[in-house]
């Protein structure tokens, strides 16, 4: 009776280990593989990370996660100090969701979230007020006046992650007086550029016309530098 408990023991723990191995290589590397191979295939774009290369063919980013165009801080240890945005850059949504990381100080750290506070909060309602009077004031050349009510929502709200890559042609238009002139460059010129980053909706009627700020940013550096 001991020897067949015995033998029943070791044919079932041999029957496991063998389907552990089959299912090891079958979900662990032939599964992988073939998606790999197929995503390689079909859209080898995506599959990398949507990355958006120069015209050098440097990666400067991915075409799915915004990133900030700021000043860099006259001192970068003081965490008091107000960060300005580079106003000769298209600026992005606020992206109350990019952080830094503390622990591992080589890269920063892409924290992930929202403000988390409801339509009529207070402190919202008057974080909003701030930002369209400052994105106003950003804005305005001696040529082109822009009013706190002209500024899009998109343009003071961060979105649901806080990492959102794309902003509406309406505020990407409402910079183009100001990005010309910093950068000596005629209106007509950035209009176009804008224009050319455009994209409509998905077939026609899902989602809302974009602008993604990281492509129109790397086109309008390949146009600074000639």
């Amino acid at each position: 009776m001991t020897h067949t408990s015995v033998n029943n023991t070791v044919r079932l723990f041999g029957a496991g280990l063998r389907a552990l191995l089959v299912l090891t290589l079958v979900c662990g590397v032939i599964y992988p593989l073939a998606v790999t191979g197929v995503a390689q295939g079909l859209m080898p774009g995506r599959a990398n990370g949507s990355e958006i290369k120069d015209r050098n063919g440097d990666v400067v980013g991915s075409s799915l996660i915004g990133q900030t165009y700021n000043l860099p801080k006259q001192n970068p240890d003081d965490a008091e100090e107000v960060v300005r945005p580079d106003l000769k850059w298209f600026q992005p949504r606020p992206s109350n969701g990019l952080g830094s990381n503390s622990v591992n100080t080589q890269y920063s750290l892409v924290l992930s979230g929202a403000t988390n506070r409801s339509g009529d909060n207070e402190e919202l309602i008057q974080w909003v007020t701030d930002a369209r009077k400052a994105v106003a004031e950003d804005n305005s050349t001696a040529t082109y006046a822009v009013k706190p009510a002209d500024v899009p929502a998109d343009a003071v709200t961060s979105s649901g992650s806080g990492l959102d890559p794309d902003i509406s042609p309406a505020y990407a238009r409402l910079q183009v007086h100001r990005v010309a002139e910093r950068n000596g460059l005629p209106v007509e010129e950035i209009k176009s550029l804008v224009a050319e980053h455009t994209t409509g909706r998905l077939l026609g009627f899902m989602g809302e016309p974009r602008v993604n700020v990281l492509e129109l940013n790397t086109a309008l550096r390949d146009l600074i530098h000639g």
